[in-house]
């Protein structure tokens, strides 16, 4: 299926990698701006959550069998896995430990709303897409982790980043 990589360096590959993610994003960006256009933000955001809803899981299940995570993999298995992401791959991100166990992880720098200041178009108003986007992600790789908005837009309470995520365990 992957005629060609063969012959390609580890840094090739890498590069490869990076590329791909930024252009998923870009086509996830192209195809909303284009509903965004015809039938309005509000439209757009209720196609953007179905899809995400319906990505989510089966990027879960590839990136537990490439990890070999077991179903209750935890904070360990999610702070493996978030880095893997596609849109993780575009994006500048951190992960942070908190004192209560909990993950944090932030977007510092975001590709997509870099591009909507670049066309002078307002911010995506993703928290309603992230809210189901990282908490199904957490949830799909082990049902016992929980998922909070720490900051996103439109309700940024930090401005050092683009958006941030708690994560942490529920028994």
């Amino acid at each position: 299926m992957a005629k060609g990589l063969d012959e390609l360096t580890r840094e090739q590959l890498v590069e490869l990698l990076e590329i791909t993610a930024k252009d998923t994003i870009a086509l996830d960006g192209t195809w909303f701006q284009s509903l965004e256009a015809e039938q309005g933000m509000d439209t757009a955001m209720e196609h953007d959550r179905a899809a995400w809803r319906r990505f989510v899981p089966s990027e879960v299940q590839r990136l537990k069998k490439l990890l070999e995570l077991p179903d209750a993999c935890g904070l360990e298995g999610l702070a493996a896995a978030l880095p893997l992401r596609c849109t993780s791959l575009a994006n500048e991100w951190e992960i942070a430990w908190e004192e209560d166990g909990a993950l944090l992880f932030r977007i510092t720098d975001c590709r997509v709303q870099n591009a909507r200041a670049r066309k002078g178009m307002g911010f995506h108003p993703c928290k309603s897409v992230g809210i189901l986007e990282y908490g199904e992600f957490a949830r799909a790789l082990d049902d016992r982790i929980s998922c909070e908005c720490v900051s996103c837009f439109p309700d940024v309470t930090d401005e050092t980043c683009n958006c941030a995520w708690r994560f942490w365990m529920v028994e």
